[in-house]
Parts: structure tokens; sequence; C-alpha cells
């Protein structure tokens, strides 16, 4: 069993216009729902092999707050640049590579790379990750090279206004 969860990045200033994109911050409501968004994934009681991140400020800020949340090492967190505004191919690619001694990864990443990759590697239909959205597959396969080849397992949906 593999277990792949997805996060868009929580959600982000526009305060400065001057900054480029990927310099980006979290707003003050991104820096609620990060940590908030950790709390929930903490209590599942993952056990999470590997973090990677895109190296946009506010998808790293985003995964340092969730490894905080659930004791995850944040110096541990591996950026990839590929996931920066990755289409679902892109994400993909990732996945696919991952080390297959690593059962849980977490991939923090961009719309609407992730809700395509939600929708074309899925039977589900979702019309938008929003920001700080979390979605969990469990895929009943050995190997990562195999996650666009089956339908999950299992998957779960979760964001920082969906009710308890």
């Amino acid at each position: 069993m593999k277990v792949l969860i997805l996060v868009r990045h929580a959600k982000s200033s526009w305060k400065d216009m001057s900054l480029p994109d990927r310099l980006r911050p979290l707003n003050k409501r991104g820096k609620r729902d990060a940590p908030m968004m950790g709390e929930r994934l903490a209590e599942r009681k993952i056990a999470v092999d590997q973090m990677i991140s895109s190296p946009a400020t506010r998808a790293l800020a985003t995964a340092e707050a969730i490894a905080e949340a659930i004791g995850y090492p944040w110096e541990e967190i591996v950026v990839d640049e590929r996931l920066y505004h990755a289409e679902a191919h892109d994400i993909l690619d990732v996945v696919e590579g991952l080390d297959d001694h690593f059962d849980c990864v977490i991939c923090f990443g961009h719309n609407p790379g992730l809700t395509d990759f939600v929708n074309d590697f899925s039977p589900h239909d979702i019309d938008n990750v929003p920001t700080c959205g979390v979605i969990e597959f469990r895929f009943d396969i050995e190997t990562w090279e195999h996650v666009g080849e089956v339908e999950p397992a299992w998957m779960d949906f979760d964001y920082p206004k969906k009710p308890k």
C-alpha cells in the first residue's frame, strides 16, 4: 500500500505586488490554516516517510507548518523545482520516481495542477482543491511507478472550511 497526500499551499499574500510570484508569503489566513490542517493530519497518526515541496515560498511555508504539526523534521523537506506550477503529468512524474521504500509521501504544490491530478488519476471529480486543501490517496500497489495505472483504493478530501 502506498499513501500519497497532496496539499495545495495555504492562502498567500498579494500585499506586496512587487514580489515575484515564487516569493509570495502566506497571508494571515494561510498562517492559520496550514497548522490547523497539519493538526488534522496529525490526528490520523499517519507515518510520513517523505515530504516534497514546490520551491515557492508559500508552498514551503505550508510544508513547514504541517511538518511541525505532524512531527516531521522540517529540515528534511525536499524541495523539487518540478512542483512549481506543475501540471498533472509533472506531479505524476515526481510521484512515479519516488523511492519504493517510502510508503507515505506528502507533496505540496499549486493549482490547477493538483486539481487536474485528482481528476485525471482518480474516479473522483473535484471542481477545485482550495488553498490548504489536502487530498489523501491510498493505492494498493507495491511500487510508485504504478500510480498512474491504477485507481486509488481509497481517497479522502479535506480543506480548512470543510465541516467536521
